[in-house]
């Protein structure tokens, strides 16, 4: 498996205390593999699929790939808290740790597992600046 390039550290822009998308999943636990793709075609920046569908309580294991030649995120979580993560990514020195995203080099894979505990509408989205107005935004649809 490839490289994500998340920093630990101190300093860095983390949520762990609370998250709109339920919560971290448990590694050791059994769950639903879902295959994302990242990368560029035809001039737009996309997900692949853009949508998916999740039962209430199901935990899921997102295996994250970058195709493309752009570094790209997979961020999720309810619109809102993307919009306001994708402000602080402006800035090129913030340590990213969340453990609900993942920044990738092009052609690097790295996956999350995630525990999707109450029902709505979530996002993903690359917050790499631009890729989101891009086309980089996707959904996850609890029932």
């Amino acid at each position: 498996m490839g490289s994500a390039r998340a920093v630990e550290g101190t300093s860095g822009h983390s949520h762990h205390d609370s998250f709109s998308a339920s919560e971290p999943g448990d590694a050791k636990r059994a769950a639903r593999i879902v295959k994302v793709t990242m990368g560029e075609i035809d001039g737009r920046m996309m997900f692949m699929p853009a949508k998916v569908d999740v039962r209430a309580g199901e935990q899921i294991k997102f295996m994250l790939r970058n195709n493309g030649e752009l570094d790209h995120e997979f961020a999720l979580g309810c619109a809102a808290d993307r919009l306001k993560h994708g402000e602080a990514m402006k800035n090129p020195d913030m340590e990213r740790n969340d453990p609900n995203a993942r920044q990738l080099a092009p052609k690097k894979s790295s996956e999350i597992v995630w525990k999707f505990s109450k029902p709505g509408e979530f996002e993903f989205a690359c917050l790499v600046p631009g890729h989101r107005e891009a086309g980089m935004v996707g959904i996850v649809v609890v029932k």
